[in-house]
């Protein structure tokens, strides 16, 4: 891997991206890097970003130091791991990450139920969800669902994707028996029995079918939200930049990602703890990191697609005005649009 080329870029990427962000709107909070006369300082003195391995640019951007080599000393970035989108939106609520990455369904819900928080830059357009059930099983598609126990993480891609499947099939959620597990307690509850189909996310689905043979019985890309990294609406006022640094973090670890695909799998295999070949499985064959990391109309329309499903969950307080209201405001494109054309 050349690092050392790839830190110097993204670190020239990221000032050069804030400079010209300053120049054009300067705000109070905003004065980094001797803007305007500034100080030099940066608007904040400690930065907590989230990494998952359901977000494998988010394992480039750590492992590469971008973040930390564009700020320098003055800032300490502290990074913390996201089990799943649920838990990434409760770090956010609660404070304890500026920013962090969910699938583009959970975050309308977390908006919708008033978590102040946009999406700043879109990271994936993956497939990371489908129906997962033991080698063997009798059941071959949602339809085979009712009554039965299964295992889903609710407020994340793959309880959205159940969701879906269950209405292909002419049934709802309240047809099965729903089991809130963690993503990686669904696997180890269908492998142990307790559950009778899973569904699952990526790598933990990739793993379990080559360690343990479980098959994918049903799978609808379009099911599957984009990759949404989202920051508080206090970090996006407040320290614009610093969060131009990490969305231009961002950007470049996404372009050394698309040139560098197995080097991204062996990434993704240590901080998983699986197999490189699954790993290789899921960064080429269910992950597409070439997408523009501007958030827009393309998001906008999946997330319109499953505003019904949401408003009929009843998991949003303010229902189908709450989620529409939500939907008119998640997008915060600024940042991702300088790092983009920076590039």
């Amino acid at each position: 891997m050349n690092r050392t080329l790839t830190r110097r870029t993204a670190t020239a990427l990221g000032l050069g991206a804030v400079a010209a962000l300053g120049a054009a709107s300067c705000v109070p909070g905003e004065g980094s890097q001797d803007q305007a006369g500034g100080s030099g300082a940066w608007s904040l003195s400690a930065l907590t970003v989230d990494w998952a391995t359901y977000n494998p640019l988010s394992l480039v951007v750590r492992e590469q130091r971008l973040i930390e080599d564009a700020l320098g000393e003055e800032v300490t970035v502290e990074w913390v791991q996201s089990a799943g989108s649920n838990k990434a939106n409760e770090f956010l609520r609660s404070g304890s990450a500026h920013v962090a990455s969910t699938a583009g369904s959970a975050a309308l819900l977390a908006r919708a139920n008033k978590s102040p928080i946009k999406v700043i830059d879109i990271y994936s357009q993956p497939e990371w969800s489908a129906l997962v059930v033991e080698e063997g099983s009798d059941i071959t598609g949602p339809g085979d669902l009712a009554g039965r126990a299964v295992a889903a993480t609710p407020a994340t891609d793959p309880y959205f994707f159940l969701v879906q499947a269950l209405g292909e099939a002419g049934l709802s959620i309240d047809d099965v028996e729903l089991q809130p597990l963690q993503h990686a307690d669904g696997r180890t509850a269908l492998e142990g029995g307790s559950v009778e189909a899973w569904s699952g996310l990526d790598p933990i689905m990739a793993a379990a079918e080559v360690e343990s043979g479980a098959q994918l019985v049903y799978r609808n890309v379009d099911f599957n939200t984009y990759g949404f990294l989202n920051a508080t609406e206090d970090f996006i006022d407040n320290h614009a930049d610093v969060a131009q640094v990490v969305v231009d973090a961002y950007e470049q670890a996404r372009s050394w990602a698309l040139e560098n695909l197995e080097a991204t799998a062996e990434l993704l295999a240590e901080a998983a703890g699986i197999d490189v070949e699954v790993a290789t499985t899921v960064i080429t064959e269910r992950s597409n990191l070439d997408v523009s990391g501007v958030p827009g109309e393309d998001q906008l329309a999946v997330l319109e697609a499953i505003t019904p499903m949401l408003a009929d969950s009843g998991d949003v307080q303010g229902g189908a005005e709450a989620l529409e209201e939500a939907r008119a405001s998640i997008v915060h494109d600024a940042f991702a649009r300088a790092a983009t054309e920076a590039q």
